[in-house]
């Protein structure tokens, strides 16, 4: 499971920084990559990327600023265009009025997808739990923007516990069915009486994967109750150290109310993005250092970066 940043920038590109879009590659997962927001060039961006577009299977928007909205016209015209490989529907989850965007973009340009989009379209009224899988739960909850915005939390359900086939074999089972009966929790008896109790050599069950992505935001408590125990926590950072009355202003954070959000919700690492172009490389660097003295394990992330989760 990794993160990839598309676009790192706030409000518009710069030379540096292309505007919001990340990836959630869960390719050994489930064999897909969920794209979160998708600003004016993404795709441009994916090609320097080893994305395959057929492979984005669901495209999460936090809110309908065009830096977050404007490269989905594109996007999804140039995924029709991967004719050698099987088409696919995609599912698009945003604030009410994503689907009018996108439709409206697309007649006008006179686009046709031989594909399908399924659209979730949510409002206030109606967020929480949006979407359930057998294997990821997402959840949504209203921030606080100048207009509606969203944060998402990804919840990788508990993973089966492996099994110890080393510790297995010399007990003396044999490699064939009996292996397999004992993976999936089923005791066995050998042939001289020995009995394999399947618990003993198969671990318990490994929590799963925590991701908290969110939307342009002032500080807020959703944000601290959507980042409770994340692995990572991608938060904006608009605005440094000093900058609070500016940011709240215009509906945003600074680094280091970033970091304050992440030491209350005990998250394990704290990203930031959505950087705006003011900043040059030293002050990112000064960025990351203020935000550090609040909350350690932070790291102000790179356009086409990867982080493992």
């Amino acid at each position: 499971m990794e993160i990839q940043f598309l676009g790192t920038g706030a409000g518009q590109p710069s030379k540096s920084r292309n505007v919001s879009s990340l990836a959630v590659k869960l390719l050994d997962e489930i064999n897909e990559v969920w794209l979160f927001d998708c600003g004016e060039g993404t795709q441009n961006q994916i090609l320097e990327t080893s994305i395959r577009p057929r492979k984005v299977s669901k495209i999460f928007i936090t809110h309908l600023h065009g830096d977050h909205i404007f490269g989905l016209p594109g996007f999804l015209s140039s995924r029709a265009f991967q004719a050698n490989e099987e088409q696919t529907d995609l599912e698009i989850y945003g604030p009410v009025g994503i689907k009018s965007f996108v439709l409206t973009s697309l007649r006008v340009s006179g686009s046709r997808l031989p594909y399908k989009i399924h659209f979730h379209e949510f409002d206030e009224g109606s967020l929480g739990r949006i979407m359930e899988t057998d294997k990821f739960t997402v959840y949504a909850e209203g921030l606080d923007h100048t207009i509606f915005c969203v944060g998402y939390r990804v919840m990788q359900k508990d993973l089966e516990g492996t099994l110890d086939a080393d510790k297995l074999k010399a007990a003396g089972v044999p490699f064939g069915p009996l292996f397999g009966q004992v993976k999936n929790g089923q005791d066995v008896t050998l042939e001289d009486g020995t009995k394999i109790i399947a618990a003993d050599y198969i671990s318990a069950p490994r929590p799963g994967k925590i991701i908290t992505i969110l939307g342009d935001t002032r500080k807020t408590n959703a944000s601290v109750r959507l980042a409770v125990n994340a692995d990572v926590l991608v938060h904006e950072s608009t605005y440094g150290k000093g900058d609070e009355k500016i940011a709240r202003k215009h509906g945003h954070s600074t680094n280091m109310q970033a970091a304050e959000v992440a030491r209350e919700a005990g998250a394990k690492r704290l990203l930031l993005n959505h950087i705006s172009a003011r900043f040059l490389s030293k002050d990112v660097s000064q960025l990351r250092k203020d935000a550090a003295t609040v909350f350690e394990k932070v790291h102000v992330v790179k356009d086409l970066e990867e982080v493992e989760i």
